[in-house]
């Protein structure tokens, strides 16, 4: 499946608000596509993976980063540029914020997928119109009426339902690390930072996927529309309209009217 008619497909079937992303581990930098924006040289400050994800949705940018770009101490254990030390993994950042205790933090944590040191590389997002090469991951970003056109297009030859999992926090993770490691498509609810620090609105959900799967989703696309799924969602207008009782008593009128004629 070539990138451009994958982003094609998803513009005719999907119409989503931003730009498809394609994102990819890549290991050196010398292999980083042309006019990618690194956020230290180029804006002089760090960003979440989030906030790199929101740029090539919605400014059209590649971005590539590491752990010298990266803010989120989060991210950085889970994309293997830093060690997962006791102070995160006894669930001290969790703790307070998103659970009541030591121990329930610890949990959280251990659940975020994560990647090995060996594992990673420089993180790329990049809007799927302007891809040089075939991303790892791609994720779409829209509402949920077309996250649900999504996932009806992947199951349209596997049948089924898609498992995902709900957090509330890391979703950089579940949507890039977890279908690398599942080989499976994620529904995203974004986390609190995503919606903080990437501006994601209250009526934003994602769909990610294996890239592998991009020809499966396309063909899945057509063939729901072609069976009556699509979006935007028809509404149902073939019903006579009802009206107060003035309005009532007006067309009885014209009626009658119409009677003595």
């Amino acid at each position: 499946m070539n990138v451009k008619e994958l982003n094609q497909a998803i513009q005719t079937y999907v119409r989503t608000d931003s730009f498809p992303v394609g994102i990819k581990i890549v290991k050196a930098e010398n292999d980083l596509p042309e006019r990618t924006k690194r956020p230290m040289r180029d804006f002089g400050y760090q960003i979440t993976i989030c906030q790199a994800v929101g740029f090539s949705r919605r400014y059209g940018w590649s971005i590539a980063m590491n752990g010298s770009d990266l803010s989120c101490p989060i991210a950085q254990v889970a994309f293997g540029y830093e060690p997962q030390l006791p102070f995160y993994t006894e669930g001290n950042l969790a703790c307070g914020m998103y659970t009541d205790s030591l121990a329930a933090g610890a949990v959280s944590e251990q659940d975020v997928p994560k990647l090995s040191a060996e594992e990673s590389g420089y993180y790329v997002s990049y809007p799927l119109d302007r891809a040089t090469d075939e991303p790892d991951v791609v994720v779409i970003y829209g509402n949920s009426a077309q996250v649900m056109r999504l996932v009806a297009g992947m199951l349209y030859k596997r049948g089924g339902s898609i498992p995902s999992t709900f957090s509330g926090r890391a979703d950089c993770a579940d949507i890039a690390i977890k279908p690398l490691q599942t080989g499976e498509p994620q529904v995203i609810v974004p986390c609190y930072g995503d919606r903080l620090f990437a501006q994601t609105q209250d009526h934003e959900m994602a769909f990610s996927f294996h890239y592998r799967d991009a020809e499966e989703l396309v063909e899945g696309l057509a063939g729901t529309q072609k069976g009556g799924v699509r979006y935007p969602i028809p509404t149902y207008l073939r019903y006579q309209a009802e009206f107060p009782p003035t309005y009532q008593k007006l067309n009885q009128l014209f009626a009658e009217k119409g009677e003595n004629a």
